[in-house]
């Protein structure tokens, strides 16, 4: 089939009748996290020979993991929140990016007939566009499901959302619901009344490479970058108190502003990205950041307990994760009126831990391999 990597309007070739076929549809375009996932789990399922992938996806952003020859992105309309939590896009009017985006999938599930569609968060998109497309899969036989993160909001927003016309005839649509998480941290069907029997895959997450770690380098990351200044000045204020330490400060591809000149040194650096946070995350002896699903995992994966700062609006999500992974013992959690004090007194304190406390936990890390045995799987039967 053909790539449609730099351009949206997507005519695919027919495809290989004998393959599988798979779209990964992510909602947005500004968190990197939805996409993240999507792209590790079609890192997986392209393991197997008979496997296409299309990602469909509003992020601008260009990340290595959409680079294989049967791998291809449909780009469509992006989608970001602005302060009041309302989605707009750039140039468009919010109808007419819906009307393309519409547009987009349906021509899409047309032309690749997918065997199975996977919508992440929103199962039918921002505004119900993703819907037409989706009933068309239905009718060509496709598997729907709808992936969802470990942790979505906090339960009664949820409850509230699930009654409304974004769930309406999800149960008679959706086959399945896949939930990157487990029910040791958030049970969907107890706390949110999910319409789907979940299926709970444990974490999307990279695996941590086996390097060898600085016991004095703090890595700090605040995700995409757009909300993280909080964290940023923070972590600065506390690379100045403390000089025993080396800090690698990722502010994210979103960050408006970073400082120009921080330390002649070379003890602090600022940087806007890393080709991968897990990788940057084994050779650090602390991890300071966000509590974002991605990054989070990425760094207990390595074996760190980080240091979060979450963000508590304007969805609890991330405050929920932090504080469950506390009751843990697997993360400290700091808020916006913490000083570089508090920070630097947690940067003496232990940061590691034994490979065996998160299974024990109920947390694995092999989402992305368990999710694509799930999808590759013929009788739509996967134990979880």
């Amino acid at each position: 089939m053909d790539s449609p990597r730099r351009n949206s309007q997507f005519s695919p070739s027919p495809p290989r009748q004998q393959g599988r076929r798979f779209v990964l549809c992510s909602h947005d375009g500004f968190g990197l996290g939805h996409v993240r996932r999507n792209g590790l789990i079609a890192r997986q399922l392209l393991t197997a020979p008979d496997t296409e992938v299309v990602m469909v996806t509003g992020s601008s952003v260009g990340v290595p993991w959409f680079q294989h020859p049967r791998l291809s992105v449909v780009r469509v309309p992006s989608m970001t929140k602005d302060g009041a939590g309302i989605y707009r896009h750039s140039t468009m009017s919010f109808d007419e990016a819906l009307r393309e985006r519409a547009r987009l999938l349906t021509e899409l599930v047309r032309t690749f007939r997918p065997t199975a569609l996977v919508i992440d968060r929103h199962p039918y998109g921002i505004g119900g566009e993703w819907r037409p497309g989706i009933e068309l899969a239905r009718v060509i036989g496709a598997r729907i499901v709808v992936g969802l993160r470990d942790i979505l909001d906090d339960p009664a927003v949820v409850r509230s959302e699930m009654e409304g016309d974004g769930w309406r005839q999800v149960a008679e649509l959706f086959d399945d619901a896949f939930v990157y998480g487990a029910p040791s941290i958030c049970d969907h069907q107890l706390e949110y009344d999910l319409p789907i029997r979940p299926i709970y895959l444990g974490w999307v997450t990279d695996p941590a490479p086996v390097v060898r770690r600085d016991p004095n380098l703090v890595v700090v990351t605040a995700g995409g970058g757009a909300d993280g200044e909080s964290l940023l000045r923070l972590a600065l204020g506390t690379a100045r108190l403390r000089e025993d330490r080396r800090f690698i400060i990722v502010a994210g591809p979103y960050a408006d502003h970073l400082p120009r000149s921080v330390d002649r040194s070379g003890r602090i650096s600022v940087v806007r990205s890393v080709p991968s946070c897990a990788d940057v995350f084994a050779t650090a002896g602390f991890v300071v950041q966000m509590a974002g699903y991605n990054s989070t995992f990425e760094a207990l994966s390595a074996g760190v307990r980080p240091i979060l700062l979450p963000r508590r609006a304007p969805r609890r999500e991330q405050a929920i994760r932090a504080t469950r992974l506390a009751s843990l013992g697997l993360a400290d959690v700091l808020d916006d009126e913490s000083t570089p004090s508090e920070l630097a007194w947690l940067l003496d304190r232990p940061r590691g831990f034994a490979s065996s406390v998160l299974p024990e936990a109920g947390i694995h890390m092999d989402g992305a391999a368990r999710s694509a045995a799930a999808l590759l799987d013929n009788d739509r039967e996967f134990v979880s």
